[in-house]
């Protein structure tokens, strides 16, 4: 919101006094993160910061390190897999929300958001004992399966509010001229709503791979994913390769947003007509 031209000497104060604050504020968020890409050029031995040198011998390490190939190979099939199921189940469960009229329907979303609200580690103690009785502790199904229940929440609140702005004529007009139920969905909803789901996807994923305290409680000392691994490196010793790692999910999570927002004005246009 740009300050009016003739606006007096309080507002002009709060205004750029605002903007100092975010800023600031922005920054004290942002700088710790920023630190992390130095360092993982450092040709030293330790976390330093300045780096005596620069180096990319610890992206080699990275590279040619079987232990963090085989962590990124699992977080990334766990991630594609829970995204997929969480992807399906939660624009399922927005679609049937945004039709349904009863006087338990906000209670019904708010517990299906409750894995965002709810302390990681309880839900992750609460996972843990459910799944022993079921037998999935230890598996990759029990993986997929937890990191999906903390991903459909994401999905749902996105798909839910890109349905806000659905025409349901649309859909009842393709009824009308003799579309069955999924090729309606297929064909007129889907492609109108694919922005919210598709950014709910990447939420989800970004969720998923970035999950450690569930994956320390359900997966098998094997299952190691790349936060795990982060983890174990962080406890055992602290190697500058913890920083090449730390910076690659960095540019992996600049990637996501850029496509969310890109995703963001694919449906801005679409809503308004595409003008």
């Amino acid at each position: 919101m740009a300050l009016p031209p003739h606006a007096s000497f309080e507002d002009r104060v709060w205004y750029y006094g605002a903007r100092l604050l975010c800023y600031g504020v922005l920054l004290f968020l942002i700088l710790p993160i920023l630190v992390i890409v130095p360092i993982s050029f450092t040709s030293g031995n330790m976390l330093a910061f300045p780096i005596p040198g620069f180096s990319l011998r610890w992206y080699e390490t990275i590279v040619h390190g079987a232990a963090w190939i085989d962590a990124a190979k699992n977080s990334l099939f766990i991630g594609v897999c829970s995204t997929a199921l969480a992807m399906v189940l939660g624009t399922m469960a927005a679609i049937g929300l945004s039709r349904a009229r009863f006087r338990a329907k906000p209670y019904v979303i708010g517990l299906l958001v409750s894995p965002i609200l709810i302390p990681i580690v309880i839900t992750a103690v609460g996972m843990y004992f459910f799944f022993v009785s079921l037998g999935l502790v230890g598996t990759y199904l029990g993986l997929i399966l937890a990191h999906t229940a903390l991903s459909v929440p994401f999905v749902v609140i996105t798909v839910l509010a890109t349905l806000e702005g659905f025409d349901t004529n649309l859909a009842r007009a393709a009824a009308s001229l003799g579309a069955p139920p999924l090729t309606a969905f297929r064909k007129v909803m889907l492609p109108i709503i694919f922005p919210g789901v598709a950014s709910g996807g990447l939420f989800a994923f970004a969720t998923s791979f970035d999950e450690i305290v569930v994956t320390l409680f359900i997966a098998a000392p094997e299952q190691r994913t790349l936060p795990r691994q982060i983890f174990s490196g962080v406890r055992e010793y602290v190697s500058p390769g913890i920083a090449a790692v730390a910076t690659l999910l960095i540019l992996v999570s600049i990637l996501l947003l850029a496509t969310v927002e890109l995703l963001r004005r694919r449906s801005e246009r679409l809503r308004s007509g595409g003008k």
